[in-house]
């Protein structure tokens, strides 16, 4: 046996030994309770810990212009106490049993989250329930807490070319509400207030509108108990139709290109695609999921081996997939080129690579090993009470069932050449595709 057929041999021995341990694990148990709150409960003994995390269906992508960003303004609202837990108290008693509590805004989802000592499970179910249904809006808080978010969009968005780039990208690129920024257009932060707080607030953080999940060192009836003790009396909230918009018109290739004053030029190529969610059939995900890595997973993956190392037209290129999304969304592939590059160039490389995906079928070898690395790093998420719960979470929000959670490594498995092809052809069109290129000012010799 060759080193190289060693390595692959320990590394696909490795994949199976992590599988096997998901086998044996304990399974998730689902609950229930009256008023809609669903509750995921997945035994994790090897340590004495525990995470809370509760999901809410509700993100940037629900969000119309005019209100852009109210999600994630809620999410900084949230830590600004009840009248049972004013202020700052609920971050303080967490702090004060050795845990740690956040939360994330998404385009499809906001949750917030507790990791705490296994015995402490009860104080995570009182200030999330307390805060679930018990939020004091202030107008005095959230003068202050506006001031916050305009600055975290200046330093994350404004100040920062790729991203406000990219902000500028994704409203032409995209067809549905994805068009629209997690943190808001500034025009529109400017604009909230408190009234439009609450009626958001009331409407969708809800037990109906929201899925408990936790993970550790726990018995699933006692949490089951326990949430009910917490939870169980809280009012539902009528929830609004939402959108599942898909694309069922193209307006056909669409560059746009963007002036500002950056060190780096940057083209970023999107075509739009389904996600796990929307696409018919699933395997058409998957294997878009696989495309992505094919191109940009590791050292050896095309765009660096081929654009970067050997070509040298890039000093970075990647390509991303979520397979996750609530809607339809993109099918990304960006790089920076490298100095006497135009970007011209680099485009039509990059568009190159895509050419050769439809092809010509991916050899078995190249297959295998890209396969094999993007099961490994989703098995290992799972090394993590966070991660197992966090993927619990995820697919429940954005329509799908968490026991999709134990079919990511079948199905990935079952992706063949075939299929990286047939997606390749089919969703990496040109006339499904969208052309973002960043122009640094003062940097004319760059086309």
């Amino acid at each position: 046996m060759s080193i190289n057929e060693h390595r692959r041999q320990t590394h696909n021995d490795e994949i199976k030994q992590k599988t096997q341990f998901g086998k044996n694990s304990k399974k998730v148990q689902e609950f229930n309770l009256p008023n809609g709150l669903k509750i995921l409960v997945k035994e994790d003994h090897r340590a004495a810990v525990v995470v809370s995390q509760i999901w809410y269906k509700v993100g940037g992508s629900y969000e119309a212009l005019g209100i852009t960003g109210i999600s994630h303004a809620l999410e900084h609202m949230m830590f600004r106490g009840t009248s049972c837990h004013p202020g700052a108290k609920f971050s303080q008693l967490i702090a004060a049993e050795g845990g740690r509590e956040n939360a994330q805004t998404s385009q499809d989802y906001t949750f917030y989250y507790e990791e705490l000592a296994a015995s402490q499970l009860a104080l995570a179910f009182e200030l999330e329930a307390d805060r679930m249904r018990y939020l004091q809006l202030k107008k005095v808080d959230f003068d202050k807490e506006k001031q916050i978010i305009l600055e975290e969009r200046r330093l994350r968005v404004d100040d920062d070319p790729f991203s406000l780039a990219y902000e500028k990208f994704a409203e032409k690129a995209f067809l549905n509400t994805y068009r629209n920024p997690v943190i808001g257009f500034a025009k529109d932060i400017y604009a909230l207030n408190v009234s439009k707080l609450k009626k958001w607030y009331q409407t969708w953080y809800a037990p109906n509108n929201a899925t408990l999940v936790v993970a550790g060192d726990i018995n699933p009836t006692a949490v089951y108990q326990l949430a009910e003790k917490f939870f169980a009396g809280l009012s539902t909230s009528v929830i609004p139709a939402t959108s599942s918009e898909t694309f069922t018109t193209s307006p056909g290739q669409q560059e746009i290109i963007i002036k500002l004053p950056a060190k780096l030029p940057w083209v970023l190529l999107g075509f739009r695609v389904p996600s796990l969610v929307t696409a018919t059939p699933k395997w058409h995900a998957y294997a878009l999921e696989v495309t992505a890595a094919i191109l940009s997973s590791g050292r050896s993956a095309r765009l660096n081996k081929k654009l970067i190392r050997e070509q040298q037209l890039a000093a970075d290129a990647e390509a991303s997939y979520d397979l996750y999304n609530r809607l339809d969304g993109s099918f990304l592939i960006s790089a920076i080129p490298e100095k006497k590059i135009t970007l011209n160039q680099l485009k039509t490389a990059l568009l190159d690579q895509v050419k050769q995906l439809q092809n010509t079928e991916v050899s078995q070898e190249e297959l295998i090993r890209i396969k094999n690395q993007v099961m490994a790093r989703q098995i290992y998420k799972k090394d993590s009470m966070f991660g197992e719960a966090r993927e619990l979470g995820l697919l429940e929000t954005i329509g799908l069932s968490w026991k999709l959670a134990d079919q990511y490594v079948t199905n990935i498995q079952a992706v063949t050449a075939e299929q990286i092809q047939f997606v390749a052809k089919r969703y990496l069109q040109e006339e499904k595709l969208t052309v973002g290129i960043l122009e640094p000012r003062n940097m004319h010799e760059i086309t």
